[in-house]
């Protein structure tokens, strides 16, 4: 313990220097506007930023793409709030009470509470990061090959099921199309081409950085010029900081929205949209009924759930990112990939080869935190006149961005087309319902499935026994046939037929 309050000193004390805390400032204030525009996901932004950080040292990139992370997840609420859109796909519940507030003639009172549940949400998510990332990278030390195949197929699964909850089979449809796109070019261990159909760009693999700005970027460029509308904002603000009586009148819901967002953050390929719901059914069904009432109508309660919820899943996503090189969310996703651009080797080994780093990361968040809460409560009338700029004129910009952040990977007009063309399949699979986390986890995940089997085969000479026989493996295997299982439609049918009997039995 005590040396873990050392390191966090020495990296806390490392970034005390203006350059550092000028980026922080910029980083996180640049979150906050993509954040805010509707159809510039976090996803997006913190893609188009690392394509812009290549030349940078590590621990500034990495700075600089927690503090849009932060950010932009926060930043969501900004347009949840005015115009009842949600910025980011993580601020759609803030809509149910912020809007209605804002309607009611308390915009800044709600904006005040939204900024203030996402400062102590990332700060419940930030200390769950400092104890729980040492604790899990020694467990995780155990792990073998075997294990991280089922972690692989059991992030995908539970990605699926989570961000696809009217039809799971999508959700784990768009994971494993996710999984062939990794399998794409040289296997890992014996150099072995495979899908490049003669392709010398093929035969490279599909880089990750501009498949995912293809997925979140472009798709999203096609689908605003398709559908987008010109919205009016609402921009009367009034009193922004909240009394701490309203705070301290929630400190239950506080405490449990941020414990429920870095549990769920922590879940593979999960995100803080799921945070987000869950936090506020939870508060609703634990609210007074004199409480209950005004959830979807202006609750205090439920803007508070929400946003610190969704904030609190940011460090909760970084977890499993530094310990088991997994994501726990989209954005999560690209920044494992700029970690592993950076020369950062994240994963069980990490507290024995950089423990300084685990620390580093969370000054990182903490230093992100503070610059969002500062900025969130000062930057508010400015800020709302971006939103008045109509998306489609954003658009050029960004698609601008995509191509430069595309081709500056490995100055390659390959990786540009690999870029469109991962868009139009998005854009396609999004018309379609089915979402996009899991096929970019699937990516992610893709290259550790791979690696890892074709390992575990050869240490057990091709014997299949211990992926059922060793005690984790068996429990991810159980766990994951559960979850399908629960989500077949013939299982819920067999258990409907087998409760009806009893029903009747004791009518």
């Amino acid at each position: 313990m005590f040396q873990g309050l050392t390191l966090f000193g020495q990296a806390l004390f490392s970034f005390m220097t203006w350059q550092t805390l000028i980026n922080a400032i910029w980083a996180t204030e640049l979150g906050i506007i993509i954040g805010m525009l509707p159809g510039l996901t976090a996803t997006m932004g913190v893609a188009l930023l690392t394509t812009l950080t290549y030349t940078l040292a590590p621990n500034d990139a990495i700075m600089i793409l927690i503090c849009m992370y932060i950010g932009a997840i926060y930043g969501g609420s900004r347009s949840a709030i005015l115009l009842n859109i949600p910025g980011t796909p993580a601020n759609a519940a803030t809509t149910l009470d912020g809007f209605p507030l804002a309607k009611a003639g308390k915009a800044g009172k709600a904006i005040g509470i939204a900024t203030t549940g996402s400062f102590l949400g990332s700060v419940i998510g930030m200390l769950f990061l400092a104890v729980f990332t040492p604790l899990i990278g020694s467990v995780a030390l155990s792990f073998q090959s075997f294990e991280f195949v089922w972690f692989s197929i059991f992030g995908i699964i539970i990605c699926g099921n989570l961000t696809a909850p009217k039809d799971p089979l999508k959700g784990w449809i768009a994971g494993f199309i996710g999984l062939f796109v990794a399998m794409i070019g040289m296997e890992g261990i014996h150099a072995y081409v495979r899908f490049s159909f003669g392709s010398t760009d093929l035969s490279g693999g599909i880089s990750l950085i501009p498949a995912m700005v293809g997925t979140f970027g472009f798709a999203e460029i096609i689908s605003v010029m398709r559908y987008s509308k010109v919205e009016v904002v609402n921009s009367e603000i009034g009193r922004i900081v909240p009394r701490p009586s309203e705070l301290l009148k929630y400190w239950k819901t506080i405490i449990r929205s941020g414990v429920v967002g870095t549990f769920i953050g922590a879940i593979p390929g999960v995100g803080e949209d799921i945070a987000a719901w869950v936090s506020y059914d939870l508060a609703k069904r634990s609210a007074k009924p004199e409480e209950r009432e005004l959830f979807g109508h202006g609750s205090v309660e439920g803007l508070l759930a929400s946003e610190t919820g969704n904030n609190a899943c940011v460090p909760g996503a970084i977890i499993p990112v530094l310990t088991l090189a997994i994501p726990g969310s989209a954005p999560a996703a690209v920044l494992l990939g700029a970690m592993l651009i950076h020369g950062v080797r994240p994963g069980p080994l990490i507290m024995l080869e950089s423990p300084l780093f685990v620390y580093q990361v969370i000054a990182m968040v903490l230093i992100a935190t503070i610059a969002m809460f500062v900025l969130g409560l000062t930057m508010v009338r400015p800020l709302v006149k971006v939103l008045q700029v109509p998306r489609q004129k954003l658009m050029p910009v960004v698609f601008l961005l995509c191509v430069v952040g595309s081709y500056a990977l490995q100055s390659r007009l390959f990786d540009v087309g690999v870029m469109i063309v991962f868009g139009i399949i998005g854009f396609v699979l999004r018309e379609m319902e089915y979402p996009m986390a899991p096929l970019v986890l699937g990516i992610i995940l893709g290259d550790i499935l791979d690696k890892n089997l074709r390992r575990a085969l050869i240490l057990s000479n091709g014997d299949i026994g211990p992926f059922f026989t060793r005690p984790i493996c068996l429990g991810l295997f159980l766990l994951t046939m559960l979850i399908v299982l629960g989500r077949a439609k013939w299982v819920k049918g067999l258990m409907a037929k087998i409760r009806k009997p009893k029903a009747d039995a004791k009518a």
